[in-house]
């Protein structure tokens, strides 16, 4: 009879410990529910976005993330965006992070990205005279001019002549910004490099099989009368 009433006794303290047991569970997990984590605003993609691709505000949305999931390098400001470029494609409600995007100022050390649509990079020769004394810098504008020698008969004769005018110079050398924005100085350099449509350098690298190709810079003052 004593034996019965301890076993039980036993299987009672059982049901009531896991009666507890559960009930403490539950109050912690309803401890938890209540606890209101820290949310923080992130930028993120409102729609597909290519690589290459000027970002808008217009292709950005903000949303809110709890803190402690927020990665390091997330973008909290749409500001911070705008104008840059996306060096890798960004999905529709992708968060945006700062290493996949570039200013202007960085996307310029990469010359495909500096050439206007529809337009080529062409590079010539050049020395220190034909390049007026290396003083072309980047984002200058020149004119082209051909220098060849016609053999016509017993004498020869050297015909100069214009055949392109205010062309973008992309780069000098490897130099491809401007001395107000470099920190490299004005090294010496042997080649130019201008952005041409497809007609246009043709032009250019054949007049540079026919004889010698010069250039000429353009003001960069803006007169009075043209604004």
């Amino acid at each position: 009879m004593g034996s019965k009433l301890v076993f039980f006794l036993a299987i009672g303290m059982g049901v009531i410990t896991t009666v507890l047991f559960f009930s403490y569970i539950n109050q912690l997990d309803e401890a938890e529910a209540k606890e209101e984590k820290v949310m923080v605003p992130v930028v993120a993609a409102a729609e597909k976005i290519s690589e290459n691709q000027i970002v808008s505000s217009e292709m950005l949305k903000t949303i809110e993330v709890a803190e402690e999931d927020v990665h390091p390098l997330a973008i909290r400001d749409i500001s911070e965006i705008e104008g840059k470029f996306a060096t890798t494609g960004l999905e529709t409600d992708e968060v945006i992070l700062s290493h996949r995007l570039k200013d202007d100022k960085e996307e310029a050390e990469l010359v495909s990205r500096k050439v206007q649509d529809g337009y080529r990079a062409v590079s010539v020769g050049v020395d220190i005279v034909r390049s007026v004394a290396n003083l072309i810098e980047p984002e200058d504008y020149v004119d082209v001019v051909l220098s060849e020698i016609i053999d016509s008969g017993d004498t020869e004769e050297v015909q100069t002549e214009h055949i392109l005018t205010e062309v973008r110079v992309l780069a000098v050398g490897q130099k491809m910004l401007s001395e107000s924005d470099s920190e490299m100085g004005s090294p010496e350099y042997t080649t130019i490099t201008l952005e041409l449509g497809p007609e246009d350098a043709a032009t250019l690298i054949n007049a540079t099989e026919k004889g010698t190709v010069h250039f000429t810079l353009h003001s960069s003052i803006i007169s009075s009368e043209s604004e």
